[in-house]
């Protein structure tokens, strides 16, 4: 195309070809980046061949791990093992992996892993975050070489052979032939499951009041006769669905509120296809958190909303309410962030998939579809944790032939969604890699926002062992804001340390209040100087949110059909079924 002046308008035809060039490769790859993988390894090795002394000290510190597997050799191999898996590698816990030969097959492949590690420490001059994708790519390929992964060297597996007469191997042929079949046909293998979304996932009683292209607005049904008035407006993720904070009725957060006396409203994103490849990161503050703040206050009229953000939606809550708070909205009566990052410096294992070369080759890919498919961002996640989500995974379903475990958890986190392309990329540059939000450089409707115009009260929850937001991430919100704010940190992972039901075992906290104007306080010396408590974090928001609601009332009707909101279905909806 041209216009009246003979200017050609659109892409050039030249720019298409290796943008289509660019797409295939990236769905040969599976999405990663040759491109970065090759520069990362050059920095590396480059770095290092230049430093002889730091050869001569990995070349000693190889010697020093064979002198200890002699020695242990040498002493049977059956204790004082030199060597120990990282806490979260589960993949050597059957009492066989303690008895010769395979006490000296773990061992030899621990040593190898930790030379490894010790190698891909970055040399100077090195950038770091090259050496930690080394070390990252280095621990995927041994993962590959572990002595768990084959039926000869595995004791686990041995012995269930031997038990079961090789029923086990024919089981997990059976498995693997069925997975190879649903990745051929695009088409997901039939897993039988207690747990089905509003049955017994996904159940607390509601109605749908509110539905637009990007998400449906839940409220759920009263459970007491009074309710503060003040009623919670949950932001959750759209990465995944809504409905880990409203699992099983047991340990659903959105339960646990609505039966503490709170009118709780959910939303529940829509699964993007290729028609909302257009669709912005400001789309999801506008069409999304700001129209389901509208139809809150419409239903529950003259009164001021908890607005509650998880992971991804607790970020974008936090640009709404910068916004709002620039623009004089003061609808907002707290904001709880849960896991949630607004200062992406360190924000975690993640990075180690982002940089130019492999965010301009997810762009490509998503050009050619209009979104990103949900396999790419599970796995990734999974690849975080390779040793146990895929190795220890494929270990028990083709070799040990057993089925999937049925939990809620694990249903739910198979229920991904995908992404549009451009609120992903937008996401992705102006977040993590350019770390606007919290730098000055975030820039809503042309004007740039500031966390510290936020005034309403915060609750803001990290969870220990957390690779996705890492709880010294979700901490730093406390350098950009000024406002009360209350902060918790939770045993638990991303996902596990949210749904931590009261009398779920083994559950501990630590919490911690800062008020208006504080000294800043490093997140090191917030832990040593908060104690560890007993029991689940859910109680002391319950609190938190009643100390900032007035007294309670009589419950607020069922949408306001009179304002054009009427209940339209039961929860949990129709989004949260769209695959």
């Amino acid at each position: 195309m041209t216009t009246p002046n003979g200017h050609k308008t659109g892409p050039h035809p030249y720019t298409t070809l290796d943008r289509t060039g660019r797409a295939m490769m990236a769905r040969s790859t599976g999405g990663a980046s040759p491109h970065a993988a090759a520069a990362a390894w050059t920095d590396w090795a480059l770095h290092l061949a230049r430093a002889p002394g730091r050869q001569l000290e990995l070349a000693e510190h190889a010697m020093r791990s064979w002198a200890k597997l002699a020695a242990y050799a040498a002493g049977g191999a059956s204790k004082n093992a030199p060597f120990v898996p990282r806490p979260e590698d589960h993949r050597f816990n059957h009492i066989g992996w303690a008895m010769p030969p395979f006490s000296l097959w773990q061992q030899s492949f621990l040593a190898v892993q930790d030379w490894w590690d010790r190698a891909t420490e970055a040399p100077r001059g090195t950038s770091a975050h090259n050496a930690e994708r080394v070390n990252f790519m280095a621990r995927q390929a041994l993962d590959v070489l572990s002595p768990s992964n084959s039926v000869l060297t595995n004791p686990e597996i041995l012995q269930a052979t031997m038990k079961q007469g090789g029923r086990n191997l024919a089981e997990g042929m059976k498995n693997a032939v069925a997975d190879m079949v649903a990745r051929a046909t695009d088409t997901p293998v039939e897993v039988k499951s207690e747990f089905k979304v509003g049955k017994t996932l996904a159940c607390t009683p509601g109605k749908v009041v509110y539905r637009n292209d990007l998400f449906e607005l839940i409220q759920y049904s009263p459970q007491t006769d009074t309710v503060h008035p003040e009623p919670v407006l949950v932001v959750p993720a759209w990465i995944m669905k809504y409905y880990i904070l409203d699992l099983r009725p047991e340990n659903s957060l959105i339960n646990y509120l609505v039966g503490q006396g709170f009118t709780v409203f959910a939303m529940s994103w829509v699964n993007p296809t290729e028609a909302h490849r257009d669709v912005a990161l400001d789309d999801y503050r506008r069409q999304g958190v700001m129209a389901a703040l509208d139809a809150v206050t419409t239903i529950v009229p003259d009164q001021k909303v908890h607005g509650c953000g998880y992971c991804l939606g607790g970020t974008i809550l936090s640009i709404a309410a910068a916004t709002m708070a620039r623009e004089g909205d003061e609808r907002l009566a707290s904001i709880t962030l849960l896991a949630a990052q607004t200062d992406f410096t360190e924000a975690g294992e993640i990075m180690l998939f982002l940089d130019e070369s492999q965010v301009a080759f997810l762009e490509d890919m998503m050009w050619d579809r209009g979104y990103l498919e949900q396999d790419q961002m599970a796995g990734a996640f999974r690849a975080l944790r390779s040793e146990d989500l895929i190795w220890s995974r494929a270990v028990r379903r083709y070799m040990l032939g057993e089925q999937e475990q049925d939990f809620d958890i694990t249903v739910w986190n198979a229920d991904a969604t995908r992404m549009p392309a451009r609120m992903h990329s937008e996401y992705l540059r102006g977040l993590f890699m350019e770390n606007r939000l919290s730098s000055g450089r975030f820039a809503v409707d042309g004007q740039v926002i500031a966390l510290k115009d936020i005034a309403a009260p915060m609750f803001v929850l990290g969870t220990e062992k957390d690779h996705i937001a890492p709880w010294h991430s979700v901490y730093k919100v406390t350098l950009f804001t000024d406002t009360e704010l209350t902060f918790v940190l939770t045993k638990g992972g991303h996902n596990g340390g949210i749904v931590s039901e009261p009398g779920h075992r083994g559950r501990h906290y630590r919490i911690g209040h800062r008020e208006p104007g504080a000294s800043y306080m490093d997140p090191d010396s917030w832990f040593n100087r908060h104690e560890r408590k007993g029991g689940s974090w859910w109680p002391e928001w319950a609190a938190w949110l009643a100390g900032k609601s007035g007294a309670k009332a009589k419950p607020p009707a069922m949408g306001a059909p009179k304002a054009g909101l009427p209940p339209l279905d039961p929860a949990p909806g129709s989004y949260v079924f769209q695959k």
